[in-house]
């Protein structure tokens, strides 16, 4: 379980672990975004208790932010690939990467959309 905290500096609890393979290393923090506070993904949108609007925008702010992070990692990788002559590997996760972007690109409309929905 990881801590981030709120745009406040209010600790949080990140509901979800991940791992990035056998031998990779994770070096990044996940307190530059926010997160639903004190429960995990799965009950994130049924807000059965608290302000939901605000839990919102605090988790697809901190999803954004995470996905833009491991777009840039995807991006070394495929750098480094390209480097010990794994070009056809390198240009896959490129694609991939593009395609990722366009995700977050979404995400990013979503989130300008749901901002403003608020005021």
């Amino acid at each position: 379980m990881h801590i981030i905290k709120d745009e406040n500096g209010n600790l949080i609890h990140h509901g979800h672990e991940h791992s990035h393979g056998e031998g990779a290393s994770h070096d990044h923090e996940h307190t530059q975004g926010q997160e639903c506070a004190g429960h995990s993904h799965e009950h994130c949108g049924s807000c059965s208790g608290g302000d939901c609007k605000n839990e919102t925008v605090a988790l697809l702010s901190y999803m954004l932010s995470h996905n833009e992070h491991h777009a840039a990692e995807l991006d070394q990788m495929a750098e480094n690939l390209g480097k010990m002559g794994m070009d056809a590997a390198a240009k896959t996760i490129r694609e991939a990467v593009a395609d990722f972007q366009k995700g977050n690109m979404r995400l990013g409309l979503a989130l300008t959309l749901v901002k403003e929905e608020l005021k």
